[in-house]
């Protein structure tokens, strides 16, 4: 069984910064990255990496670049979530 897995992804010169760019892959092998506490971007085998649109400031804009540089392939946040129900659809309460 896979494990899951945090770690830091992009380019800081230190470890003190890296913590605001992580990024976690659950036991199926999905990534999950995330700049602060926000969600910025996931890929699953089914569909790729799906990216945001910088909806921020510079530092969330620079992890960005880091997950996706063709900026011509991020999404909008309204797409971006509408993406994600469908990947992830919540689970039904009995």
């Amino acid at each position: 069984m896979r494990k899951p897995n945090l770690k830091s992804y992009g380019n800081y010169s230190t470890e003190n910064y890296g913590v605001h760019a992580m990024v976690f892959t659950d036991p199926h092998g999905n990534d999950f990255y995330y700049s602060y506490d926000t969600l910025i971007a996931f890929s699953t085998s089914r569909t790729g990496l799906v990216c945001r649109k910088n909806e921020w400031g510079t530092t969330t804009g620079k992890h960005l670049n880091w997950i996706q540089p063709d900026k011509k392939k991020r999404v909008t946040g309204k797409e971006f979530d509408r993406i994600y129900s469908e990947t992830f659809p919540e689970e039904k309460k009995v």
